[in-house]
């Protein structure tokens, strides 16, 4: 889990959120506005993805400000997220567009209301959010991306299972990885590791702290008819782990760490925070490669400054807008490097 410093909500979208409502967007006012950009981008995506292989997809990006909504198609159904204002959800703004954004999403996305699952982000202060289970209301399903096939939840957790935005980093992965050493920390449920076992690794090394999350790789893994004993799954905290293999004779040719922004449990021993701890962790990766072995890092943590001490010695290139697909409007959702080991 990317571990944002966010509470949420979660809850499935009722038949009374919509009745009474539908046709009747006044194209020239703000609900318009947001019904036609909605409309647009489905259109355009829509038929996007299918020339991508991709039945899980973005519609809307927060394209317009005053609508600050995140929009995605999986399969038939439908994922919401609202990222209210704080003013909007004092005044009570935030409920009124929430009815008029729904109504417009059944119609125009023509979904119906049972298939619809509504999230709410509402920012807090860093560090604060731990966050599991959300819900028992179970949307899991099976989305295809470029070829192979991810088992999604839209209503129990607060990440559906598979973040679309490192879709092209996965493709660069399955491209390098033929007859690789592979390691995937920080691995949530294992989506680059299906796509490195798809592209021919010769091993792959699956880390993270989650029981729940392991299972659901391995489900992944096993989806794609890839789950075998090349394929090895580790619970463990991933920067731990990284330090307590210095010694040990195994080496990557290919690695991914993508950490959460914060994070602590009582699994782990203290927190690990991004900024504070990536030249730490770093370090301890880059023992662990090969010669000429890569590393793409990448962070959900806008404000992160990489520190030159960190990838000393490596060859170092921010990939960023070549990491983030078309269909995410909002080019901030990541930052992303490679970085090759001499």
């Amino acid at each position: 889990m990317r571990g944002a410093a966010v509470v949420w909500t979660e809850g499935r979208l009722g038949m009374a959120d919509t009745q009474g409502t539908h046709g009747s967007h006044d194209a020239t006012g703000p609900e318009g506005m947001f019904a036609n950009r909605l409309r647009k981008g489905d259109k355009r995506f829509r038929k996007w993805a299918r020339t991508q292989g991709l039945t899980a997809f973005r519609v809307y990006d927060r394209d317009i400000p005053e609508y600050p909504y995140a929009i995605d198609v999986y399969g038939d159904r439908v994922h919401v997220v609202e990222y209210p204002r704080r003013r909007a959800i004092a005044s009570g703004a935030a409920d009124t567009q929430r009815e008029e954004v729904l109504a417009a999403v059944t119609q125009v996305l023509a979904v119906p209301s049972e298939r619809v699952f509504v999230k709410t982000h509402t920012p807090q202060p860093w560090g604060r959010s731990q966050y599991g289970r959300v819900g028992q209301d179970s949307g899991r399903i099976v989305v295809e991306e470029q070829g192979l096939k991810f088992w999604v939840n839209l209503g129990d957790y607060l990440d559906t299972g598979l973040f679309m935005d490192h879709r092209n980093t996965r493709a660069r992965v399955r491209e390098e990885a033929r007859g690789k050493r592979f390691l995937n920390l920080f691995a949530y449920t294992g989506a680059f590791t299906v796509y490195a076992a798809a592209g021919g690794a010769a091993s792959t090394m699956t880390v993270d702290l989650s029981n729940t999350y392991l299972d659901w790789a391995e489900d992944n893994l096993d989806l794609n008819g890839l789950a075998d004993a090349r394929h090895t799954l580790v619970r463990a905290d991933a920067k731990a782990w990284v330090e307590a293999q210095a010694d040990a004779p195994e080496r990557y040719d290919l690695v991914v760490c993508d950490p959460p922004s914060f994070s602590t449990s009582k699994k782990m021993s203290g927190s690990f925070n991004v900024q504070r701890d990536h030249p730490r962790l770093l370090a301890a990766i880059r023992a662990l490669l090969a010669p000429g072995g890569v590393l793409y890092f990448s962070t959900n943590f806008l404000g992160f400054q990489l520190e030159p001490k960190a990838t000393r010695g490596m060859e170092v290139e921010e990939i960023t807008p070549r990491s983030i697909p078309e269909d995410f409007q909002r080019k901030e959702i990541h930052r992303c490097w490679r970085m090759v080991a001499p």
